[in-house]
């Protein structure tokens, strides 16, 4: 028997979990069930999307046009690029005409400045760590990518610069390449260069090309972890990423490669073990290629899995559903980048798991002890 999909989703604030004592048969496919967090702000998104009218708020000391005639020109990378040019300049060239002035004392310092990279969380500003936020405080430029959240920047100082770097599918505001440029151009200016990725600057953010580049050029790089978005979502909907019994490993899958590059998906074979945890980064457009993999590799199809929307901030939004419903169910929930993915049996623990009682938790973790 299947639910309708025309049945209006069910939603409810995370805060109060919605446990279900019926036990589903197992012919019975499970319904889909979004929860989405309740914010008078849920229509919009908390991070620093391409066309946020707040970035450019904030960028308006790049250009020397209006905002609006700066939004009007955003579609045109070159253009926009172009228009930042003068001021990155004149940046550039106030940096270096100080250093040359307090020339011994940079001696005394330890020579050009130096970068941080920083991460910030899965977009909750309160799961940034001390170490980042004075980071954060003391920095002369920040370089951000997309998924940093608008409350994150809130911590900028004033008189500190903010550039965008981020990237979007269909559209990188820069290349990687030019993002080592600005990065070295800045910090051999003198400048206190911060770099701030969402969840963990090592964990599929690049981090460790930007730190070799650097080193290479002997530039100092400090790497300020952040919380990865596996352990913030996984968290925040009460899933043990490693579980005694269930779970006794964790994997992290990128849903997709660099141009030219290997198909991520290749793993699916070693990772459809039913005795870990899969999570996969970026995996939106490719789950419908994803998913009949792990189930030829043998992932039993009513495997537990959820997909998270914009983990940890108001505007979460989660479906639950088993591995051979998952495409589907959030196909029709309509779910958008960025959306994190858990496979894996110990998505049932979760108090969010539609079909979990107390007691079924209990029953599902002595069977796994006794196999």
């Amino acid at each position: 028997m299947a639910i309708a999909a025309s049945k209006p989703l069910r939603h409810f604030s995370p805060s109060l979990p919605h446990l279900s004592s019926n036990k589903p048969k197992s012919h019975v496919r499970l319904p889909r069930v979004t929860f989405q967090a309740l914010s008078s702000s849920s229509t919009s998104s908390p991070f620093t999307e391409a066309n946020s009218q707040s970035r450019y708020q904030r960028e308006t000391w790049t250009h020397n046009e209006s905002t609006s005639n700066c939004r009007s020109n955003f579609d045109d990378k070159s253009n926009e690029i172009a228009l930042q040019l003068p001021e990155l300049k004149k940046l550039l060239e106030a940096l270096r005409a100080s250093r040359e002035k307090e020339g011994a004392q940079l001696v005394r310092t330890g020579g050009p400045g130096r970068v941080a990279l920083v991460g910030t969380g899965p977009g909750d500003p309160e799961l940034l760590t001390v170490k980042a936020v004075r980071a954060i405080e003391k920095a002369d430029l920040i370089l951000y990518d997309r998924l940093v959240s608008n409350d994150v920047l809130e911590l900028v100082r004033p008189d500190a610069r903010l550039l965008y770097v981020g990237k979007t599918a269909g559209y990188h505001s820069r290349t990687q390449e030019e993002i080592h440029q600005l990065l070295l151009s800045f910090a051999e200016a003198g400048a206190n260069v911060v770099r701030l990725k969402g969840g963990d600057p090592l964990v599929f953010g690049r981090g460790g090309e930007e730190m070799d580049f650097l080193q290479q050029q002997g530039i100092r790089v400090e790497v300020i972890p952040g919380i990865t978005s596996a352990s913030g979502i996984a968290a925040e909907l009460g899933v043990p990423l490693t579980h005694r019994g269930i779970a006794n490993s964790v994997r992290f899958l990128t849903g997709h490669s660099r141009n030219g590059g290997t198909d991520p998906l290749y793993v699916a074979e070693n990772a459809a073990d039913p005795d870990s945890t899969l999570v996969v980064y970026m995996g939106l457009s490719t789950l419908p290629a994803l998913v009949p993999k792990l189930i030829t590799h043998g992932l039993p199809t009513e495997t537990p899995a959820v997909a998270v929307e914009r983990g940890t901030t108001p505007q979460q939004r989660t479906v639950f559903a088993e591995l051979q419903d998952l495409v589907n169910e959030v196909k029709l929930a309509e779910l958008v980048s960025p959306t994190l993915i858990i496979i894996g049996n110990v998505v049932a623990l979760s108090p969010f798991w539609p079909y979990s009682s107390g007691e079924n938790k209990v029953a599902a973790q002595e069977s796994m002890l006794m196999r």
